[in-house]
């Protein structure tokens, strides 16, 4: 055989004259067309082909179960458990149980999409010329037919053991991300819209810890107080005392402009949220003779004399208003709760 010679081995097989091929076989770039098609043993062996069938569907199904685990690791571990894993050593249970599964279930479907394409889906390699950018009516037919033929050859229809585990495979791995939402914490229910505060609550001054009388609050006075039965040294008191700080303040009645607050106050003694309702800052800032109240984080400020109203600043809405009144003993209390959610605004607030 010349050493110019193309082996004849290398010559296209079923596939025709090679494209792009040049007159005259001496010449060594010349394109060697495709190489022969070697059929698979599934290509003509069912058995072998329903092996593969069988295994695909295994791998999806697998996929699916991982997929189950995943979600079932949400429930089972809780988020603190530390156990020990060789070679690992110590690590979160309920970390390395989603990322296993999730992986196992991500992984499950590309193995067995790839098992499927190179044991069941048609190997045969097709060449075909450039053309222009433009398609012509006859390369829109071909396309069409190419993909008619390409969805034929992949016996999706025909191997319905495949199709169903892959379409439930790939229906349930999107619940995972659907459960990833739990991160975001528990949902807050009605937590936003209630404080400690509720009718016959003592208001207790934050400095003596002692309840608050009408004598203890002079006008021109700012005092904080807090609800009675809540110990600084409670596990909870930071989360609680965020929604039921007061700010104590008298005014003159005749200086208060809204009604409402009036009403709500006891002799000239008004009670208003501590907390920014721009991104909850706690609000300590008096001016005496304007009755306003400033936030530090933001200056947002609010008149106190008129409802708590915003006047300057990027709060949004007023500072609620907690109505008060005396009870036997001759100590302020509570007549309530806030009838509005206290600090910022939220998406539910109505």
């Amino acid at each position: 055989m010349s050493s110019q010679q193309i082996p004849e081995e290398n010559l296209p097989v079923e596939q025709g004259t090679a494209h792009g091929a040049v007159e005259g076989a001496g010449d060594p770039f010349a394109d060697p067309g495709l190489p022969a098609h070697k059929p698979r043993i599934q290509d003509i062996d069912e058995r072998a082909a329903n092996r593969s069938e069988r295994a695909v569907a295994l791998m999806f199904t697998l996929s699916m179960l991982a997929t189950v685990g995943f979600i079932a690791s949400y429930v089972i571990f809780p988020v603190d458990q530390i156990v020990y894993i060789w070679p690992f050593g110590h690590v979160s249970a309920l970390n390395f149980s989603l990322g296993l599964t999730l992986g196992l279930a991500l992984f499950l479907i590309g193995a067995g999409a790839v098992h499927w394409a190179r044991t069941l889906m048609s190997d045969v390699e097709v060449a075909d010329d450039r053309h222009a950018i433009e398609a012509t009516p006859e390369v829109k037919a071909k396309v069409l037919a190419d993909f008619a033929d390409g969805a034929r050859e992949s016996a999706l229809g025909r191997r319905k053991l495949i199709r169903n585990t892959m379409f439930g495979a790939l229906a349930l791995v999107p619940l995972s991300g659907v459960v990833l939402l739990r991160d975001l914490g528990p949902l807050p229910e009605k937590k936003l819209r209630k404080t400690l505060w509720a009718k016959g609550k003592q208001l207790v001054n934050m400095n003596t810890m002692e309840p608050l009388r009408p004598e203890d609050v002079v006008v021109g006075s700012l005092t904080f107080a807090m609800p009675e039965g809540l110990e600084e040294d409670a596990h909870d008191f930071q989360s609680q005392i965020a929604k039921a700080a007061l700010m104590i303040i008298r005014i003159e009645p005749d200086n208060i402009k809204d009604k409402r607050e009036r009403e709500w106050a006891h002799e000239g003694i008004v009670a208003f949220s501590k907390i920014c309702t721009h991104v909850g800052c706690p609000i300590s800032l008096y001016e005496q003779q304007t009755h306003h109240v400033l936030c530090p984080c933001h200056q947002s400020t609010f008149d106190l004399s008129d409802g708590a109203r915003v006047i300057f600043g990027p709060a949004g809405h007023a500072l609620p208003q907690l109505r008060i009144g005396v009870n036997s003993e001759g100590n302020l209390e509570a007549l309530g709760d806030f009838e509005e959610p206290v600090g910022p605004a939220f998406w539910e607030r109505g």
